[in-house]
């Protein structure tokens, strides 16, 4: 019974909550709000489907660039290690052509030097002398008694004379310039084949060289192709002089600033701001709004000076002086009235610090040389050294050495070919080169004067080497074994040799005819020396020819 009248109070109190009386509004909702929660629903899906299909792409994309990389980091080591394959392989290939042409240079500088002895000399000779027919001893001791000796016995008295001569020239050069503003001019020095006693073509000419500088309070600061700056190869051997006052280093500063480090700035007083009028500059030499020494207006200037210097002393002389090369600046030739005349140079230098190492105005050249690269870039010249050089060796030589006889020969033989087939490349300096390279090869006893016949054979060899490959370097630039003696400069011993030939390489037509002449000479040899040779039969000749 109870539970009977409890089944009936729950069914009733169900009915009465479930009454929509009691709940209209809210009863009347459910079907819509049902459907708006589905569609909800549903708009939540798709939004949820398509954030899913945006990441899935986005995933995608993400691993496609990483396989990219990675495919492209493979490619790019894969590179790496075929660059590094490659420039292995091609500084391995260097090396080895490195090391097969210094074993041909050493090799072929081996065989220069073990040619053996004097009888076995001609056996090496190469093929220009074939079919050449060389002199013996007899005929060239009595081509060099008769034609060389001979002909060079007044070179003293001459080089005596030019030199008194000088001394007053330049003294009254002194006495007519103005001290305070002009260039100071020192004592003249003698230099070349005239004071080297190897000079055999006339006229004689010596040559003299007189170094000047600025008035004070100027200087010379010179800055040479192996100093550290940059200069391009055609301009090797040359080198610029800057006028600087004597208070300033070579950049304009006068603060002494290099105490504080080469690296520091001295903002006070920078190139800009050390400009100095152009005409103060122009008064100096210089070249047109620079602070480089000019070489024509030096030229102008010691043409002026030397002919201002001849007036004042020539009511003392009985001969007349005049210029005699237009584009020389002290080409001078004294004419005397019975009609003889001697010609000398005076051409001004500046020295290079504080040796005897010379920057040139205008150095004698032949007119088939490469020309200056300016007017502000001065030759080199090495002249005082090599004459001391010569001296140096002469006395550890054997009494009448040969060696200053070989280079007479040579030089006059050489001089007698250009007479006939015109001028070449080939210098009586070039000649001369190679005797200085001889002289440092060779020991003392092998230039004893019975070996004039081997040791002219040597100059010919090795200047046949030097024009088969084009190289002859320049006897001191770049030579470590130069003697300490002479006080040589280190930055030059240091720098790299200087090809004397380098100007002909390019210039296939010039180097075609100093060739052509030198196998030409050889040819004329024996008839050019038994043409000043008399009472030498012609058997006495040896026709010795290359196998």
């Amino acid at each position: 019974m109870p539970v009977g009248l409890f089944r009936v109070c729950l069914l009733v109190i169900t009915a009465i909550v479930n009454h929509p009386l009691f709940f209209p509004k809210e009863n009347g909702t459910v079907p819509e709000n049902t459907e708006e929660i589905i569609q909800k629903m549903k708009e939540r899906e798709e939004s949820l489907r398509l954030e899913q299909l945006r990441l899935e792409r986005e995933i995608a994309a993400q691993e496609a660039t990483q396989k990219a990389l990675e495919k492209a980091a493979v490619v790019v080591e894969e590179s790496k290690e075929e660059k590094v394959r490659w420039d292995m392989w091609t500084a391995l290939s260097m090396v080895v052509f490195l090391l097969i042409e210094l074993w041909r240079q050493d090799f072929q500088e081996g065989n220069w030097q073990d040619t053996g002895g004097e009888e076995d000399d001609m056996a090496v000779l190469g093929k220009a002398f074939k079919g050449v027919t060389f002199p013996d001893k007899a005929v060239l001791a009595s081509f060099y008694e008769k034609r060389i000796l001979g002909t060079t016995g007044d070179m003293a008295r001459m080089r005596e004379m030019v030199e008194g001569f000088a001394d007053d020239l330049l003294e009254a050069l002194r006495s007519v310039c103005n001290r305070d503003a002009d260039m100071e001019v020192e004592d003249c020095m003698g230099v070349g084949s005239m004071y080297e006693n190897w000079r055999v073509r006339k006229p004689f000419v010596c040559d003299l060289i007189v170094p000047f500088a600025p008035p004070e309070p100027y200087c010379f600061c010179c800055q040479t192709w192996c100093s550290g700056d940059s200069f391009p190869p055609d301009e090797q051997g040359y080198g610029t002089i800057k006028v600087c006052r004597a208070d300033e280093d070579a950049t304009g500063c006068i603060c002494d600033k290099t105490k504080l480090g080469e690296d520091m700035l001295c903002l006070l007083h920078s190139q800009v701001n050390s400009t100095r009028p152009s005409s103060e500059m122009e008064d100096l030499l210089c070249f047109k709004n620079t602070q480089y020494l000019d070489a024509d207006q030096v030229m102008k200037w010691f043409q002026i000076a030397v002919t201002k210097a001849w007036n004042r002393i020539s009511h003392k002389y009985e001969f007349d002086l005049s210029f005699s090369l237009l584009d020389s600046p002290g080409a001078l030739k004294i004419k005397f009235k019975s009609g003889k005349s001697i010609a000398f140079n005076l051409t001004p230098v500046v020295q290079y610090e504080n040796s005897d190492v010379y920057f040139i105005s205008h150095f004698p050249r032949s007119s088939l040389a490469a020309d200056i690269p300016s007017s502000t870039h001065w030759f080199l010249t090495f002249a005082v050294y090599e004459r001391r050089f010569i001296q140096l060796v002469s006395k550890t030589l054997p009494a009448n050495a040969c060696h200053v006889s070989c280079l007479q020969i040579l030089s006059f033989l050489h001089g007698k070919q250009c007479s006939l087939t015109g001028p070449s490349g080939l210098t009586n300096y070039h000649l001369k080169t190679v005797l200085l390279h001889l002289l440092q090869a060779r020991p003392s006893q092998d230039w004893a004067p019975e070996k004039l016949e081997a040791r002219l054979q040597d100059m010919l060899k090795f200047l046949e080497k030097c024009l088969h490959e084009k190289k002859l370097y320049h006897f001191f630039i770049g030579n470590g074994k130069v003697p300490a003696e002479l006080g040589f400069p280190i930055i030059f011993q240091r720098a790299e040799p200087l090809n004397l030939f380098r100007p002909f390489v390019l210039r296939r037509d010039i180097y075609r005819k100093m060739v052509d002449t030198f196998h030409e000479m050889l040819r004329n040899m024996s008839a050019l020396i038994n043409e000043y040779t008399v009472n030498i039969p012609l058997a006495h000749t040896n026709g010795i020819r290359k196998e």
